[in-house]
């Protein structure tokens, strides 16, 4: 198979029913005829370069552990290094910017609602700006999954 075949079929055909098994990047490389290295530099390089942010199991809010959507107002001269901040922290799995006074947003996700807490606090702390902490209330299921062969 040729380099971007592969890549986009790792991109495309893994976005759902991911191998949950013990190596599962071996086991996309014997689908795909290629080696379990090629699989793994090829997904370093495609986060290296931005167009994969991360790679993990997406769960229902609050069934492993604990979450929460929080807001920051931050002023715009220190939204970039504020963003960096929050976003260097493992329990922030994504964050992004909204045109509204609280215009960064992110989820924590943690053990539990002490250390959800314990990280929103230390948010704060570290950026000397209020974090707001907005529970859920009502879930939705929303597929991120995007098929990248339609034209």
């Amino acid at each position: 198979m040729e380099p971007d075949q592969v890549k986009h079929h790792v991109l495309n055909d893994y976005q759902r029913d991911f191998p949950l098994e013990s190596r599962p990047f071996a086991r996309i490389a014997d689908e795909l005829g290629v080696r379990e290295e090629d699989v793994l530099a090829l997904l370093a390089d495609l986060q290296a370069g931005g167009v994969v942010s991360r790679i993990g199991a997406v769960v229902r809010p609050n069934t492993v552990g604990a979450s929460t959507l929080a807001a920051m107002a931050v002023p715009a001269e220190r939204l970039e290094a504020v963003a960096a901040l929050v976003s260097a922290r493992p329990e922030v799995n994504h964050n992004y910017e909204r045109e509204h006074t609280l215009n960064l947003w992110f989820v924590v996700a943690a053990a539990d609602q002490a250390a959800v807490r314990a990280t929103l606090d230390s948010i704060a702390a570290e950026t000397g700006l209020p974090v707001i902490d907005l529970p859920l209330q009502t879930a939705y299921h929303i597929d991120l999954g995007f098929d990248l062969s339609c034209p």
